[in-house]
C-alpha cells in the first residue's frame, strides 16, 4: 500500500509541475473557458417539486482530481471562467469532493451574511481541521460569537499599537540588510520577515534554533492542507502537516503557565489574559488552538499581500516614487499607527493590490439546511466555496478590472463602494478577519522600509505566476533587482 501512495504522490507531483507550467492566460480566454467546460455537465440535485428553484448546474472534471489542478494553476482566473460559463452559482469537483461554487456580489453576500443561518463554518473541515483543529474560523454561530468577543480583547487599540511597536523595529532590522548585488527573490525574503515578526509579536520568540523549528511546523501544516494525498503516509505533506500541528500543541503547551503568569505584550500573553466584562476567557486548549491558527492567518496573508505590492510597484515605477516621496517625507524615525495610517499612496496601492492578488481568495461552507440562493436549490450538507476574488473583477462594480489602478480607491472614486462585497479581501460577515487592521499595518511597515531603503524593478513585461496549492504563492519566488537609495540606512 505505502509503494502504491509513494506512486501516487510522484504522479500527482509531476502532473502538478506541468500545470504550473502551463502559459498563463491575462484573462479569462477561450482556453480558460474550455477548461471550465471539461467534464459532462450535469445537475447536482433536483430542485424540490413544484418550488420553482433551478438545479445547480455544473460539471466534475477529471476523474477523481475534477478542477483541482486547473484552480491550483489558474486560481482566481479559473473561477472567474467557472463563473462566465455556468453563472453566479454552479458547481465542480475538487479533491474528491462536489462543491458548489459561489462568485459575484450578490451571491456572495447571501451567503456571508447568512440571514437563514443555513451555512457554517464546517465547510473548512475537509481542508484544514486536521491542522487547524477549532481556529477561530472554523467555529459557528453562538460557539463563534462568544470566542470572538474574547478574542477581540487581544485586538483593541492598545495591543495594536504595542504589536506594532514590536514589528517596526524587526522590519527595520532586517529590510536593510537584503543583497543589492544580485537579483534577489523576493518572496522568501517576506516570509522570513513575516515569520520573524509573528514569533517576535505573537509570542516574543526571536530568531533561534527554537523558532526555526516552530516556523517550519507552521509552514508544513499550511502545505499539508492543500495535500493531493490525503493520508498519513511517509514522504507526504499530509504527513508533515501532521507533525507539524504536535510540534505546535507541545510548544504551546509547554510555554502557556508562563504567559498565564505574565503580563507580556505578545498575542499569547494577550490570549491568555483576555477577558470580557461578563468574565468569559479561553481555557488552555482554546488558547493553543487559536494560537495556530492565528500565526498561520497572520504570516501567510501579510507576506502575499507584500509580495503582491512589491510586484505592483517595481511594474509601476511612477507609483513606486509616488509612495517613496510620502515615506521620505516622514524622516528616518520609527513609525507608530499613526504615522502607518497616514501613508495615503501606500494605502491606496495596498489595497489595489489585495484587489488584484486575494491572499483568501475562496472562502469554505457547508450547508447545515436546505436553502435558496440566486434561484437555485441547495440542498443540506452541501459544500460551499465562496470565490470572493471573481467579485474583485466584475466590470459592473469596477472599471477596466484587469488594470492596475490604485485611485480607484481615492475618494473621488470609491469604486469599492458600488457594491458592499465587491471588495472583500478580509472576507465578510461576522467571520471577516479579525486581524486586518494589524495585517495592513504591518505590510505598511514592511513597504515603507522598502520604499526609504531602495529602488526596484522587475524585468519588463513580467507577471507572476501565481501558485494556488493552498494560498496564491509566487511559483518563482518573484524575482526582482533592489538598488540602494542614496544615504540608504544602515539596520537599527
Amino acid at each position: 500500500m505505502s509503494v502504491v501512495m509513494e506512486r501516487a504522490t510522484r504522479a500527482a507531483r509531476e502532473r502538478l509541475s506541468s500545470v504550473l507550467l502551463a502559459p498563463l492566460p491575462t484573462r479569462v480566454d477561450e482556453k480558460l473557458l474550455g477548461r471550465a467546460r471539461r467534464g459532462r455537465v450535469a445537475d447536482l440535485a433536483p430542485a424540490p417539486e413544484g418550488s420553482g428553484l433551478r438545479p445547480v448546474p455544473g460539471n466534475r472534471g477529471l476523474p477523481l482530481l475534477g478542477h483541482t489542478l486547473d484552480y491550483i494553476r489558474f486560481g482566481a482566473e479559473f473561477t472567474r471562467a467557472r463563473r462566465a460559463r455556468f453563472g453566479p452559482v454552479s458547481w465542480t469537483g475538487f479533491l474528491g469532493e462536489r462543491i458548489v461554487q459561489v462568485a459575484g456580489p450578490e451571491a456572495t453576500h447571501t451567503v456571508l451574511a447568512n440571514a437563514d443561518k443555513a451555512y457554517s463554518q464546517q465547510g473548512w473541515q475537509f481542508l484544514i481541521d486536521r491542522f487547524f483543529h477549532r481556529g477561530l474560523m472554523l467555529l459557528d454561530f453562538t460557539e463563534h460569537r462568544a470566542h470572538r468577543r474574547v478574542m477581540q480583547q487581544a485586538f483593541t487599540a492598545e495591543r495594536l499599537a504595542s504589536y506594532i511597536g514590536q514589528t517596526v523595529p524587526c522590519v527595520r532590522d532586517t529590510v536593510p540588510a537584503w543583497p543589492t548585488d544580485r537579483p534577489v527573490r523576493i518572496y522568501p525574503e517576506l516570509k522570513r520577515l513575516t515569520l520573524d515578526i509573528a514569533t517576535r509579536v505573537f509570542m516574543d520568540e526571536h530568531t533561534g534554533p527554537e523558532t526555526e523549528r516552530i516556523n517550519k511546523a507552521f509552514v508544513d501544516c499550511v502545505r499539508a492542507a492543500s495535500s493531493l494525498v490525503r493520508w498519513d503516509v511517509p514522504g507526504t505533506r499530509w504527513r508533515a502537516g501532521l507533525r507539524g500541528r504536535a510540534i505546535l500543541e507541545r510548544y504551546f503547551e509547554a510555554n502557556l503557565p508562563a504567559k498565564r503568569a505574565g503580563a507580556g505584550e505578545d498575542l499569547f500573553s494577550a490570549l491568555c489574559q483576555a477577558r470580557t466584562a461578563d468574565g468569559e476567557e479561553f481555557s488552555d486548549a482554546d488558547v493553543v488552538n487559536h494560537m495556530i491558527f492565528l500565526m498561520m492567518a497572520a504570516h501567510d496573508t501579510s507576506t502575499i499581500t507584500s509580495a503582491a505590492v512589491v510586484y505592483y510597484l517595481g511594474a509601476n515605477p511612477q507609483w513606486q516614487q509616488r509612495a517613496r516621496e510620502e515615506s521620505l517625507a516622514l524622516g528616518d524615525a520609527p513609525l507608530d499607527m499613526a504615522a502607518l495610517e497616514s501613508l495615503g499612496t501606500l494605502n491606496l496601492v495596498i489595497k489595489e493590490s489585495l484587489r488584484l492578488v486575494a491572499p483568501v481568495p475562496v472562502v469554505m461552507r457547508k450547508t447545515v439546511a436546505p436553502t435558496t440562493l440566486e434561484g437555485h436549490h441547495i440542498p443540506e450538507s452541501t459544500l460551499v466555496m465562496v470565490a470572493g476574488a471573481v467579485n474583485h473583477f466584475d466590470p459592473t462594480c469596477w472599471s477596466a478590472p484587469d488594470t492596475f489602478d490604485p485611485d480607484r480607491f481615492a475618494e473621488h472614486r470609491r469604486e469599492d463602494r458600488n457594491h458592499r462585497d465587491a471588495w472583500i479581501p478580509f472576507g465578510g460577515g461576522v467571520h471577516k478577519c479579525i486581524g486586518m487592521a494589524f495585517g495592513t499595518l504591518e505590510v505598511t511597515a514592511i513597504l515603507h522600509e522598502m520604499l526609504r531603503t531602495y529602488r526596484w524593478s522587475v524585468d519588463p513585461g513580467y507577471r507572476p505566476r501565481w501558485d494556488n496549492t493552498s494560498l496564491p504563492v509566487p511559483a518563482d519566488g518573484l524575482p526582482l533587482s533592489l538598488s540602494p537609495l542614496a544615504g540608504r540606512p544602515e539596520p537599527s
